[in-house]
């Protein structure tokens, strides 16, 4: 195949989207990036604008192929990569959304979730699904939809009820990759890793769930397509008349976690990776096995390939870890995100001080939904360098969490932790990490892994790459950081981390807000 052909891949995150471009070596040739708005219509409540992001998908993808002097058609494929569990529904005929996509951090349906607890369905669902009964996954977020985005209008004399037209497939429901693929192919589809992040999902049987669909009340008729995460048949092709004027197969799709798995070539059993990205996200490939956690991890769908067996992974979702370090732009704490390093190497400690970003609650192990942001330890003489760092540690503390979960779960014992996300450019960061929880890091030289996986993914489906043999060998270290300080006092730092959380939880008492 010639040299100068390409894959693409669409990263389309909770801020914004990125397109990349990547040659045979897994190098980048083509990046360009673009935020979207942020809507906050009450407390605890995010959504996004699914056309504006549309629009700046196109953006993105035009703009990389340009300044990189690319034309479309030297795209062998193109794979998808998305922000999980964030929900919308659309009309099928006009392709317009019915209300704001509401995003995976949103807390609306907090009081649905503890219904469910006290109705004693969680452990049902976790059965079914390997997932926590949350407000973070879909299902939930499309029973509000249906109930209260506002009814269509149709040629008929009056407004058309939402569930009515979802029950006839006149109205759509996706999450973000399924909407990217409809515009960019046509077509109504999922990947398996996307849909094992709904709710609505039986990842052992693999299809969606008749009683789950019931107790939700969304219609099976609404409901995508699920293939493999890299399909030899392709989602479809673009539109030749479309805004890339090329006709290139849409092979890939991933969520996002599970796309930086796949660009970490974690592809064995024991294989692990932590993205540092809004939030942070822990998967350990566990084969073809879905091992059930009993320490309040997830078990969840790492990726499948076209004929093949899925593999399974367990996974800690940690809501809030950059966005954390946002929070401290936001309050005027710092200029911006590189400043932390070199403010938190100004202090040798926190000085007692804590801060646990759980502005969105806790995920796990905690999955405590009414966790509220909390820094203690506070005295007169502290500074913004203190909480800086109590910020970074935060982030490393609640890695720790999950790290020990995970292994407690497993029976595997962490060897080197592969990471990747914006966060790990800090190397303050990745030391402390490393020292956190007593293990080797390794950065990446390619550390958009996200962009990666799912470029992978559409390029093993279309012959690009030969297999995953030639990914392991294109995966490149660029540092590794071993732990520097004393085990027992990383214990007891993490012992008063432990005590920080404990003040945290149950504190939004009104509707989880």
């Amino acid at each position: 195949m010639s040299a100068r052909t390409y894959v693409g891949a669409i990263d389309q995150g909770t801020t914004g989207t990125r397109f990349m471009v990547f040659d045979h070596g897994g190098q980048v040739v083509a990046n360009a990036y673009e935020t979207h708005e942020q809507y906050y219509p009450e407390p605890g409540w995010v959504e996004h604008d699914a056309m504006e992001i549309w629009e700046t998908t196109k953006d993105v993808v035009t703009q990389a192929l340009h300044e990189a002097d690319i034309e479309a058609d030297q795209l062998e494929a193109i794979g998808v990569t998305n922000q999980r569990e964030t929900t919308l529904l659309w009309d099928a005929e006009s392709g317009s959304p019915v209300h704001r996509a509401i995003v995976w951090q949103d807390r609306r349906t907090t009081d649905r979730i503890e219904a469910l607890e006290a109705a004693d369905k969680v452990g049902d669902i976790r059965a079914k699904t390997g997932l926590e009964a949350d407000a973070y996954f879909s299902a939930t977020k499309a029973e509000w939809l249906l109930e209260n985005a506002d009814p269509v209008k149709t040629e008929r004399a009056r407004p058309a009820d939402i569930r009515e037209r979802a029950a006839d497939g006149q109205i759509l429901f996706g999450t973000i990759d399924s909407w990217l693929i409809y515009n960019l192919t046509g077509n109504h589809i999922t990947d398996v890793t996307n849909a094992s992040r709904t709710m609505l999902f039986n990842i052992h049987e693999m299809d969606w769930d008749d009683e789950l669909l019931e107790e939700f009340g969304v219609p099976e008729a609404m409901l995508p397509e699920v293939r493999p995460s890299s399909d030899e048949d392709t989602y479809g092709t673009t539109d030749p008349d479309g805004f890339l004027g090329a006709s290139v197969p849409v092979a890939g799709a991933l969520g996002d976690q599970q796309a930086a798995l796949f660009g970490q070539t974690c592809f064995d059993a024991g294989d692990a990776k932590n993205t540092y990205g809004t939030g942070s996200f822990f998967l350990m490939n566990t084969g073809d096995e879905a091992v059930e956690s009993e320490h309040g991890l997830l078990t969840t769908i790492g990726f499948q390939r076209s004929g093949e067996p899925v593999q399974y992974a367990l996974e800690g979702s940690i809501f809030i870890t950059g966005a954390a370090i946002e929070w401290l732009e936001d309050v005027d704490l710092i200029d911006d995100a590189a400043e932390t390093e070199s403010l938190a190497r100004e202090v040798d400690s926190t000085d007692d001080v804590f801060v646990v970003p759980a502005f969105t609650g806790l995920g796990a192990p905690h999955w405590d939904g009414r966790a509220r942001g909390t820094i203690v330890g506070i005295t007169r003489g502290t500074r913004k360098e203190h909480i800086v760092r109590a910020t970074l540690e935060s982030i490393a503390y609640q890695t720790r969490d999950v790290a020990e979960a995970m292994e407690a779960d497993s029976g595997i014992d962490m060897g080197t932790l592969r990471v990747d996300g914006g966060a790990v450019k800090n190397n303050f960061l990745c030391q402390l990490q490393a020292d956190i929880i007593d293990t080797e890091i390794a950065r990446p030289e390619v550390d958009e892994t996200t962009a990666l996986g799912s470029a992978y993914a559409a390029g093993l489906a279309v012959g690009y790459w030969d297999g995953i043999d030639s990914l392991r060998d294109n995966w490149q270290v660029d540092r590794e950081f071993a732990s520097e300080m004393d085990p027992s006092t990383a214990d007891r730092m993490y012992a008063r981390w432990e005590d920080a959380v404990e003040r945290s939880l149950d504190w939004a008492q009104d509707g989880g807000e």
